[in-house]
């Protein structure tokens, strides 16, 4: 009987890269709107706070609305996949940014800010489990995606990460996120609401996003084009 039982285990583990998906959607719906604070912290203390309003359809496009502080309201980003620009109110047309540079600052780069599926840009090639977790070695799908390696631990009751590091292609660590406080956020949508991360880059320095609010809705393909990227707010209801 137990060599069957076995068996049986093997044969219903999920496949890596299904399970990733799975931690996805977990994480966030194809389409759905949210907000989240961007805190940065120093390391004498002294804290900067941006909030924004993110919105987010399949696998490749995300638009986000600065609202707070002042000084950067009305400033708007649009992903299109690895491809990203910042639209600045009263400066022309949008600029084109880096993934690995940051538009507020601090330790969170645009391509942690904009995070897409995790599944979009990554494939696992390891897969390795205890008793409560699954550790998964993920591969960027090409050279254009921000680390080049990720190492992610997914809590098994939940399905959704625990910690991530990432990693350079020369096998550098580059920072490494921590994910806590799982919460409920709508049906189906039960995540860690703080992301806090470190980099040995940035001694001293922390920066920490809290989301606050996670909705499921559909948005038209326009909502994510340049021409209308100075109208995010007005998805906003």
């Amino acid at each position: 009987m137990k060599p069957f039982l076995f068996f049986m285990l093997i044969l219903t583990l999920p496949h890596a890269n299904d399970l990733l998906e799975r931690v996805d959607r977990n994480l966030q719906p194809v389409s759905s709107e949210s907000y989240k604070k961007l805190v940065n912290i120093e390391p004498d203390g002294s804290k900067k706070e941006f909030l924004l309003y993110q919105v987010k359809k399949g696998k490749d496009k995300m638009v986000s609305l600065f609202l707070e502080p002042e000084s950067e309201k009305g400033r708007a980003t649009l992903r299109l996949g690895d491809n990203m620009w910042l639209y600045i109110p009263n400066v022309g047309k949008p600029i084109r940014i880096a993934s690995m540079q940051s538009v507020v600052g601090g330790v969170f780069n645009n391509s942690d800010i904009m995070r897409l599926d995790f599944s979009a840009e990554y494939k696992v090639i390891e897969q390795k489990e205890n008793s409560t977790q699954y550790i998964l070695n993920l591969k960027a799908k090409n050279d254009t995606v921000a680390y080049d390696k990720l190492i992610m631990t997914v809590d098994k009751k939940t399905l959704t990460p625990k910690k991530v590091a990432c990693y350079s292609s020369t096998q550098m660590l580059i920072k490494t996120l921590h994910y806590k406080d799982i919460k409920k956020f709508a049906p189906g949508i039960v995540r860690p609401a703080i992301v806090e991360t470190v980099s040995p880059f940035y001694k001293g320095y922390k920066s920490i996003m809290v989301y606050g609010k996670i909705t499921p809705k559909h948005f038209a393909n326009e909502v994510f084009t340049l021409e209308n990227i100075s109208k995010v707010g007005t998805l906003r209801r």
